[in-house]
């Protein structure tokens, strides 16, 4: 009665290699990541380079060390 279990003589299909299957798992997945970054830009490559360059210049604010002492004091009213 419409029992839910494989064949006795039927093999299961064949499962790629680890490996191979991780490899395509990234690829998709940098694809979607790709597409999903361009969406909705005109200018790919604009957008890419302001990115790089704040990326840069956050990475020399970073590295020239803690400001100065007796920069501008914020005062809460």
């Amino acid at each position: 009665m419409g029992l839910c279990f494989p064949c006795p003589g039927d093999s299961a299909p064949p499962t790629p290699d680890p490996a191979e299957k991780r490899a395509k798992l990234a690829e998709a997945a940098e694809r979607r990541q790709k597409e999903a970054a361009s969406r909705g830009i005109l200018d790919v490559q604009s957008v890419e380079e302001k990115r790089k360059k704040k990326e840069k210049v956050e990475k020399q604010i970073a590295t020239s060390g803690p400001p100065p002492a007796g920069g501008l004091r914020w005062t809460v009213s």
